[in-house]
């Protein structure tokens, strides 16, 4: 049988847990493979990022694809139909949600990459071959959807083993807790710790409540910056509440088509320090310009400060994304230093150009200091050590 093909009718199939497991191992394995891979490849490139070796290059990438093959291969290839399979079951008896359609739509992608997959397993080219690479560079992407989404089916699988139901609190009890809560987090008594989301798509968050120096582990359904928010469980420790409380169901993503495994080749770019570097050697004030003109520069090649304003941009839309009342106030607050950080890039890039347009250079007299001291001739006696103080120090 060859690793790609249905396993043995009369062999029996793994069960859901086992398969959530195959799908996490294989995420896990191609984590390793991806990191090695990229260590590889950065030996391949100039100190800008620039590939300088591309025979290097296309070996690291070939090693890269040929080891994802075989991580797939004996471990999860005879098992994603099942695993898909448990996947879709979970996930028919799933309340309606958001996130519901966009799963399935996942799911419905993974099963065309197992086929693909297993179509190339099944007719393997010859071993060390140009058709050999060529096959496993075109499974590459399939790989990469697997590991960067497997364990959306590994968590479906695994959600009928853990189907937790919230702890039983009457309404009354559930109104108390909550009044109780909330008034310890007026007082800034009520410490969040941790968060998720349940299979019906409302936020789950864990909290210590403190009252008289007495702590108490609570669950919150909600937002817990917005009204309505409730507490629907208390416990003593926090390992009780994975026995009572809803499942956590894979979080989200900031752009749909982002990958993890299958991430675009980096733009060549000029790091900060460089640029520092290249000022302090500068003697011209053209060299020193064009330092701070890098710092500013836009487009393919933007600087550090473009480079800057970006990640706060990103970095505010994933707080936007959180869709709770603190992380719409993150992202505006982040939004807010973006637009600092675009105004001060004009302003650098301004001074930059009024810095070359000065044609000047730095005066003779800020003369250089020489790094390496005049050493004495080898038959010069070295001076003698001064004379210590007779007078001990005592501490």
């Amino acid at each position: 049988m060859s690793p790609g093909s249905d396993p043995d009718p009369e062999s029996p199939l793994p069960v859901a847990p086992d398969l959530g497991v195959r799908a996490r191992d294989f995420r896990l394995q191609m984590s390793v493979i991806a990191r090695e891979s990229e260590i590889a490849l950065d030996t391949t490139r100039d100190r800008y990022g620039r590939t300088v070796h591309e025979g290097a290059a296309a070996a690291a990438r070939a090693h890269r694809d040929k080891a994802a093959v075989e991580a797939y291969a004996t471990p999860l290839a005879p098992h994603a139909d099942a695993l898909l399979d448990a996947a879709r079951r979970a996930l028919d008896d799933l309340p309606p949600a958001r996130h519901v359609t966009g799963w399935r739509t996942v799911l419905d992608g993974l099963a065309v990459s197992a086929a693909e997959i297993r179509r190339a397993l099944d007719r393997p080219a010859a071993p060390g071959s140009a058709a050999e690479r060529g096959q496993h560079a075109a499974l590459w992407p399939h790989l990469a959807a697997w590991a960067d989404h497997g364990f959306i089916a590994g968590n479906l699988a695994d959600q009928n083993q853990n189907q937790h139901h919230k702890a039983p609190l009457t309404d009354e009890e559930q109104q108390g807790w909550t009044e109780r809560a909330q008034a310890a987090q007026r007082r800034g008594e009520l410490e969040l710790t941790e968060s998720w989301y349940a299979a019906d798509g409302q936020p789950i968050t864990l909290a210590h409540l403190t009252e008289d120096d007495d702590s108490t582990v609570v669950a919150l359904r909600g937002d817990p910056d917005a009204p309505g928010w409730q507490v629907i469980g208390h416990f003593a420790h926090e390992y009780e509440t994975g026995q009572v409380l809803p499942a956590a169901v894979p979080p989200g993503v900031l752009r749909a088509d982002a990958s993890g495994f299958n991430r675009p080749v980096p733009a060549p770019e000029v790091s900060l320090q460089e640029l520092i570097r290249d000022v302090i050697e500068a003697q011209h004030a053209g060299d020193a310009s064009n330092a701070l003109l890098g710092a500013t520069q836009r487009g393919y090649h933007a600087g550090p400060m473009v480079r800057l304003q970006e990640l706060l941009e990103t970095a505010g839309q994933f707080a936007s994304a959180l869709e709770t009342v603190q992380g719409r106030q993150v992202a505006a607050r982040l939004t807010a230093l973006g637009q600092q950080i675009e105004f001060l890039t004009r302003e650098v890039h301004d001074a930059a150009e009024d810095l070359g347009a000065t044609v000047a250079v730095l005066p003779p007299h800020r003369t250089p200091v020489l790094r390496v001291r005049p050493r004495p001739a080898v038959d010069t006696t070295p001076p003698a050590p001064p004379a210590r103080s007779a007078t001990a120090r005592h501490r």
